[in-house]
C-alpha cells in the first residue's frame, strides 16, 4: 500500500484478540488509529492485551468478555457492544480451536463446530443493525486453506457418529466460507461488505494443536509456519484498505497489499 490507511473513530470489534494473529491483528488496526474492542474469553487476558496495546496507539483498547463456546456469552457480549458502540465499522471474526477427542459445550453442541463457526453466526447476526449503522462497514472472517476438500456432512454435523479432529476443523472452516458468500448475498446494497481469508501457515498454538506438535515446542511449531504479525496481514488490509471498501464476497489468500490474491471458490 503506498500509504497507511486512517482509521481513526472506526470501531472495530476483534475476537479471539489476546494472542496469535487475532492479538496481531488488534495491535495493527489500533496503530491506525481505530478503536479496537478485544473480545477477551477472560477479562484479566483482555486487560493485559489492552495494556500492552496502548503502548503504541493513540486510542486504547477497550474489552469485552464472551467465553465464544456459549451462545448466552455471546448474546450477552453483544448486548454490551450494542449499548456502547451503536455504530461498528469493523468485525473481525478470528478466533478459532481445535480438538482432537469430540467435546460438547453447555449447549450440548460440538465445540469446535460452536466456536469456529456459530460463534462467527451468533455474533454477526447480533450485531448487524450496528454495523449497517456504521456503513460502509466491513465483516471479515478468517477461515483457512484447510477447507479445502472438506464436504459439510449434514447428517452429522456434531460429529456423534464419526469424530476425527482435524475433519471437524476443515469442516468449520467450509462452513465460514460459506457463510460469508451468503452474508455478502444478503448484505448487497447496505454498505456492508463480506469477505473471508486464509491468513497462511502461522506459528500460534492453533498450528500447535493441528500439528500436535506440544506447545513446549512452540519453536519447533514456528518452523512450519510464519508469524503471527504476519498472518494478520491479511485481516489488516481487508480491514482498513480504501480498496476494499467495495469489495465483498471474496475468499483472500496471501498476506501483504498488492501481493493479496482473490478467489472466488464457488
Amino acid at each position: 500500500m503506498d500509504q497507511r490507511p486512517d482509521m481513526a473513530g472506526r470501531v472495530c470489534v476483534i475476537t479471539g484478540a489476546t494472542r496469535g494473529i487475532g492479538r496481531a491483528t488488534a495491535d495493527g488496526l489500533a496503530r491506525l488509529g481505530a478503536t479496537v474492542v478485544l473480545i477477551a474469553r477472560r477479562r484479566e487476558d483482555g486487560e493485559r492485551a489492552s495494556r500492552e496495546i496502548a503502548d503504541s496507539s493513540p486510542v486504547p483498547p477497550t474489552v469485552v468478555t464472551a467465553d465464544l463456546a456459549s451462545l448466552a456469552s455471546i448474546r450477552e457480549a453483544a448486548g454490551e457492544l450494542r449499548r456502547f458502540y451503536p455504530h461498528l465499522h469493523v468485525l473481525v471474526n478470528n478466533a478459532a480451536l481445535i480438538t482432537h477427542r469430540r467435546q460438547r459445550t453447555g449447549d450440548g453442541l460440538e465445540m469446535q463446530f460452536a466456536v469456529n463457526h456459530l460463534a462467527y453466526f451468533l455474533l454477526t447476526s447480533l450485531l448487524l443493525d450496528q454495523l449497517r449503522a456504521g456503513a460502509p462497514s466491513r465483516i471479515i472472517n478468517v477461515s483457512s486453506a484447510a477447507h479445502s476438500g472438506a464436504q459439510l456432512d449434514f447428517d452429522d454435523l456434531q460429529g456423534e457418529r464419526r469424530y476425527d479432529g482435524t475433519r471437524a476443523y476443515s469442516q468449520t472452516k467450509l462452513a465460514n466460507i460459506l457463510f460469508t458468500y451468503e452474508l455478502a448475498r444478503r448484505l448487497q446494497g447496505t454498505g456492508v461488505t463480506a469477505n473471508c481469508l486464509h491468513p497462511g501457515v502461522i506459528g500460534t498454538r492453533l498450528l500447535s494443536d493441528y500439528t500436535g506438535v506440544p506447545i513446549a515446542g512452540r519453536a519447533l511449531a514456528r518452523t512450519f509456519g510464519a508469524s503471527a504479525e504476519k498472518g494478520a496481514e491479511t485481516s489488516i488490509y481487508l480491514a482498513s484498505s480504501p480498496d476494499m471498501e467495495k469489495v465483498s464476497g471474496k475468499y483472500f489468500e496471501g498476506q501483504t497489499g498488492e501481493a493479496l490474491v482473490a478467489g472466488v471458490l464457488r
